[in-house]
């Protein structure tokens, strides 16, 4: 029984909660009913213009940037600031200013900047400079072996490049030499030895495919990914980049180096020296190194001995580089070492070298290297991926469908002629086939003519079929952006209410400098009419006349005191000053409020000499004396005409709106409002 009377409470307890729960949530939906409902309404009229509640609560609480509580007092005084601005808006509107040709060039500049972030993936963006990051943080070295290819190739060119790329991996798995292959098939000319033209060109010996180190950015994106992702010691499947397909061979991956700073010691060695010369070199380079071991200092050494004349005027200290900039060697040799230590002798494709690291600089964390890795990620080609991931949500938003059977009789009637980049449509040219929608718009075939009119360029060695079919992605991506930009004020109130903003804020700055900054600067007549009206509002407090005379040499101050004890007139003292030859005093005449000058401020204000006023920071001596104690009087207009200039821009832009008021009708729904009051 008693376990029944527990369940029963329970099951009491349980009903009352949840009827308070649906009674709570009854009301808060009520509320938030009757607060859509009084959103909706039209709080006042300005000049036939409707504003309602939420678009005036939405103005003020951006405005209200230090999210105070919204108070009836505020709302009335903002209330007041509202119809002013709208009013101004309303007459620059009226004078035709958003018609001009400055505005909206203005205006479409900010919507371009206001766009762009609703033309990015975030998800894509930040997962591209995360990958930027780790990538940064390590170094590669790779050979390459490359077969050219355009970047809009047939597909059956394309396909026998590939094949010929797949054979030639095939012989290097199979143990054939990756520089010799790499000399051989390379369609990247630094691969090989580049001969001696006399007069022309000097020797220069091939990198047999290698490409040294590098890092993010360095190569054009598909060659960075297939660098990073290949194995080390691997060979990768054949990448397509824009010049054709790459073989690439992972020689090393490892922790970034950074940004070296290191000074060496270089002796020349000819490209195509000889094995004699080379030894002869290389025991040099040796006997020098035994040299620093031994005691010599590095700097010494530089002097003595080194070859390259530039650096060695500089302790032999080389400007800062970083992996991608120096020859392979240098980074092997550096990422063994400590800042301070000297190498033994290096061998380089250009002689031999000892190098003393003078300083490595890591690449710092992610937050430090956010802000430059999103620039270069911007201006790099992979940014396209945070684009095409926008174009197909676009797309898919819009319910993209094509008719590619259209599209496909458009490009059947092409000829050669379309390559000429001149081509013209002509009268059996079918420009009604609908070639896609977007939305509720179509796209046509007299849509694309337009745009390949304005594209197209000579194609000599394209097929037309290849190259129209180029131009219509192009058109068709170029279409998406331009749909989903026309869209924005439609799909995001914030964007269209931040537009409204910048077109309410340029007209207004525009109308305020020509009806109140401008004018009451240029208008000297009536800003002297305003100052002689009101110069009572521009007062000097109680002020002296007074000379500040400053003695820089201590052993001057008691015969400039008696000087000045025996002379007011401050023509009289510099003549005596001159009599003397005393060159270390300072004088300053001039009319002082309290707060213009420390010793003026410390001394009483009587007429007379002041005692001497020693200085804290300095050893200069002061004197300073009062000719005359001036009462509070109007300051003349020159003395402050900043102050005066901006109290009759004030008294202009007041009278403006009282004429504005007069001349837009403002009507103000005062039931409304208390609702406004009442509900915020």
């Amino acid at each position: 029984m008693q376990k029944f009377n527990n369940q029963h409470s329970t099951m009491i307890k349980m009903r009352t909660i949840r009827t308070l729960l649906l009674s709570l949530f009854i009301g808060a939906m009520m509320l938030v009913q009757a607060q859509n409902k009084l959103d909706k309404k039209v709080l006042m009229t300005i000049a036939d213009e409707k504003v309602t509640v939420k678009e005036f609560i939405d103005v003020y609480s951006k405005n209200n940037v230090n999210d105070e509580v919204i108070d009836k007092k505020s709302l009335e005084e903002y209330l007041d600031l509202y119809i002013n601005f709208k009013l101004k808006v309303k007459e620059a509107e009226n004078l035709k200013m958003d018609t001009a040709a400055a505005f909206k060039k203005e205006l479409e500049g900010y919507r371009k900047q206001l766009a762009k972030p609703y033309f990015t993936n975030d998800e894509v963006s930040e997962a591209l400079l995360e990958e930027a990051y780790q990538r940064k943080l390590m170094d590669v070295r790779a050979s390459h072996i490359l077969l050219r290819l355009e970047k809009d190739a047939a597909p059956s060119d394309t396909l026998a490049v590939y094949n010929r790329a797949l054979e030639l991996r095939k012989r290097i798995k199979a143990g054939e030499d990756f520089a010799a292959v790499a000399v051989e098939a390379s369609e990247d000319p630094s691969a090989r030895d580049r001969e001696e033209i006399v007069g022309k060109q000097s020797f220069r010996p091939g990198n047999k495919g290698d490409l040294g180190y590098f890092s993010v950015f360095d190569m054009v994106y598909p060659f960075e990914n297939g660098a990073y992702t290949t194995p080390v010691g691997e060979v990768s499947m054949p990448i397509r980049s824009d010049f054709g397909y790459h073989l690439i061979k992972v020689q090393d991956r490892s922790p970034a180096i950074g940004t070296m700073e290191v000074a060496h010691i270089y002796l020349s060695l000819p490209p195509q020296a000889t094995d004699s010369l080379t030894t002869a070199k290389a025991e040099k380079i040796q006997r020098i190194y035994t040299e620093i071991e031994q005691g010599t200092p590095f700097e010494e050494a530089v002097k003595a001995y080194s070859e390259d004349r530039g650096s060695a005027q500089r302790d032999g200290k080389l400007s800062k580089f970083t992996a991608n900039r120096i020859v392979p060697e240098f980074v092997e040799t550096i990422k063994t070492m400590e800042v301070g230590d000297i190498s033994e002798p290096v061998k380089t494709l250009y002689g031999f070298h000892i190098i003393k690291l003078i300083g490595l600089e890591k690449p710092a964390d992610f937050e430090a290297e956010k802000t430059k890795l999103s620039e270069r990620l911007a201006k790099d080609s992979r940014a396209q991926k945070s684009e095409e991931a926008v174009i197909t949500q676009i797309q898919k938003d819009a319910g993209f469908k094509t008719y590619d059977k259209n599209l496909q009789s458009f490009i059947a009637s092409l000829d050669s002629s379309f390559n000429t980049g001149n081509w013209q449509a002509t009268d059996a040219t079918d420009n009604s086939l609908v070639l896609f929608k977007l939305g509720k718009k179509t796209f046509n075939t007299a849509d694309f003519i337009a745009y390949i009119m304005q594209k197209q360029n000579k194609q000599e060695y394209n097929d037309p079929a290849r190259y129209a079919y180029k131009l219509y992605n192009e058109f068709v991506k170029q279409s998406s952006l331009d749909y989903e930009d026309s869209m924005l004020e439609e799909k995001y109130p914030e964007f269209a209410m931040l537009m409204e903003e910048y077109h309410d804020g340029i007209l207004l700055f525009d109308l305020m400098d020509k009806e109140v900054w401008s004018k009451a600067i240029k208008d000297s007549v009536g800003l002297e009419k305003f100052y002689d009206q009101n110069k009572q509002n521009y007062l000097w407090n109680n002020r002296v006349s007074a000379t500040i005379y400053t003695i820089n040499k201590e052993e001057d101050v008691d015969k400039v005191a008696q000087i000045l004890r025996n002379t007011e007139v401050n023509e009289a003292v510099l003549a005596a000053l001159e009599q003397d030859s005393i060159r270390s005093v300072r004088i300053k005449k001039g009319k002082y409020e309290k707060g213009d000058n420390n010793y003026v401020d410390m001394i009483n204000w009587e007429v007379g000499l002041s005692d001497a006023l020693k200085s804290n920071v300095d050893k200069t001596t002061v004197f300073v004396r009062i000719h005359e104690l001036l009462p509070p009087q109007p300051k003349e207009l020159d003395e402050a005409r900043g102050i005066i200039t901006s109290d009759y821009q004030t008294a202009l832009e007041r009278q403006w709106v009282e004429s504005l008021r007069a001349k837009y009708p403002v009507t103000i729904d005062s039931a409304v409002f208390e609702k406004v009051k009442a509900n915020y």
